[in-house]
């Protein structure tokens, strides 16, 4: 799987399942796969990039406390 797919199946899984939010990325690995989002198992620092782009934004789409 490419960045270009990864990352928005990261922020899918965010929105639909939020307590992935703080899990480690081999548990992102196994639940994007486990859930089907991912034919194959993805490397855990491609997903670990992904999740910062993925957090960077939902900390700018929130609003100011």
């Amino acid at each position: 799987m490419n960045s270009a797919r990864l990352l928005p199946a990261i922020r899918e899984v965010y929105s639909r399942r939020p307590e992935y939010f703080h899990h480690e990325p081999w548990e992102r690995q196994h639940g994007l796969f486990s859930l089907g989002y991912v034919a194959t198992l993805v490397g855990e620092g491609e997903i670990a990039g992904a999740v910062d782009v993925a957090r960077g934004d939902y900390l700018q789409m929130r609003p100011a406390a």
